[in-house]
């Protein structure tokens, strides 16, 4: 069953076009002259982000100083372009797990949050940094180390239950 949709006649100014091309251009002439710019002078001047924005992935330390991931592996079967590669190894500390490799490979992610959601320990964290420009493409490719660097101690705000 198809619709027909009533469409009103196009007067003979209308037909002509050159009176259309003429308002667009009257609009964009007025945004050009009487409009209020808005321009920073970048990098002196910050844009505000919102509290909303994501930017880079980072990992982040506890208080002790020892690296919050255990990796369980989720951030990585949860990301969607698999930008994420974990390869898991045993440590001496009170913690059974954590990650021998941890790279973000940044030219895959897309930002979207599911790793920060999905991690129990609260490790991985989407900054608030934007900017880097990298020479090469094998610069886009973020180790542990430089995740850690960026991302560094966060306070714990799982509650931990003491075996008393």
């Amino acid at each position: 069953m198809a619709i027909l949709v009533q469409r009103k006649e196009l007067t003979l100014l209308e037909r002509l076009y050159l009176p259309e091309i003429v308002r667009g251009l009257a609009l964009t002439f007025r945004h050009l002259f009487f409009r209020k710019k808005v321009t920073l002078q970048y990098p002196e001047q910050r844009p505000v982000l919102s509290a909303r924005f994501r930017g880079i992935p980072v990992l982040v330390t506890d208080q002790d100083g020892r690296v919050k991931c255990v990796a369980c592996q989720l951030c990585q079967f949860v990301c969607p372009p698999e930008a994420i590669t974990i390869e898991g190894r045993e440590i001496g500390t009170n913690v059974e797990k954590g990650p021998d490799r941890f790279d973000i490979n940044m030219l895959r992610c897309i930002m979207c949050g599911y790793c920060e959601e999905v991690c129990p320990e609260e490790a991985i964290f989407l900054s608030k940094r934007f900017e880097f420009a990298p020479t090469s493409r094998a610069e886009m490719i973020f180790p542990k180390e430089k995740l850690l660097e960026l991302g560094g101690e966060r306070q714990d705000t799982i509650q931990k239950w003491a075996h008393k």
